[in-house]
């Protein structure tokens, strides 16, 4: 039975936990370190976990040890639980812009490391994560720490730590690029007269139809796009006015506006 240490209990570890346990994971493979005593409280009567303050207590006897704490206090915590873990424990940083080469600076080189990047629908178990392994990991603890992942949505293993950042911009920050047309689609619905309760439920909807038709289809996005689009008609005639509006050029520039800041967030974090 492989036993996981979570070092910060905050959303994204609890609902990690969450997802874990509803998948087939023991309460008694997990245990939770957090400085917060309402945090510690929430894990233990949410799910039955154990919760404690000690880090190193968390971690004793662990085999793989997820990081969830934030970048910036990432190398004060790892530094001072370094001559707890295991030589065999498998690490996994959940935290933005931590880079394998500065967590193998704090745990030493020969700790096997994965970066993990999710994103807060794992909150409802439809997330996307992207992860890249140090060439420490064995095949077992790749097929552990996928499962974990996996719990909450879909994980994809990158090949190089570069297309971590490529990752943040696609799914990272993805969601609120969804959440910004359904911002925009609700309150010109409303515009045309629909009341913001119906605009709202249609496009939520129409959100929630597009992506399970692209995900559980034969066709690809294209092709989909192009079924629906009479020539002619009135959503080819909202699909070229997009067009003109050079739709595609922003998405371009804006994804490269998020890949340029997750650069920068790694050298700002880099020891």
């Amino acid at each position: 039975m492989t036993n996981i240490a979570f070092i910060g209990g905050g959303n994204m570890a609890s609902c990690i936990i969450g997802g874990m346990l509803a998948n087939g994971f023991s309460a008694q493979q997990i245990r939770v370190s957090d400085p917060g005593e309402q945090a510690r409280a929430n894990i233990q009567e949410t799910y039955g976990i154990a919760a404690t303050s000690d880090n190193h207590v968390a971690v004793a006897g662990a085999d793989i040890v997820i990081l969830a704490v934030k970048p910036q206090v990432m190398g004060p915590v790892v530094s001072d639980l370094a001559p707890s873990l295991s030589a065999t424990s498998a690490v996994v940083s959940i935290a933005a812009g931590i880079q394998i080469g500065d967590l193998q600076s704090w745990l030493g080189d020969s700790q096997a490391i994965v970066r993990a990047m999710p994103n807060t629908p794992a909150m409802v178990r439809t997330g996307a994560t992207g992860l890249f392994a140090n060439p420490q990991i064995n095949s077992q603890q790749k097929e552990s720490i996928q499962a974990i992942f996996n719990a909450v949505g879909i994980a994809c293993w990158v090949d190089s730590e570069a297309q971590i950042d490529a990752v943040t911009a696609v799914s990272g920050s993805g969601p609120a690029y969804y959440f910004l047309v359904m911002e925009v689609m609700q309150k010109v619905g409303v515009e045309l007269g629909l009341s913001e309760q119906t605009a709202r439920e249609l496009t939520i909807q129409t959100a929630l139809g597009a992506a399970q038709m692209a995900s559980t289809g034969s066709l690809d996005t294209t092709q989909l796009r192009q079924q629906v689009t009479s020539p002619g008609g009135t959503t080819h005639a909202a699909i070229e006015t997009f067009k003109a509006g050079g739709i595609e050029e922003s998405f371009r520039q804006a994804m490269q506006a998020a890949l340029s800041r997750a650069e920068e967030m790694s050298k700002e974090f880099s020891s």
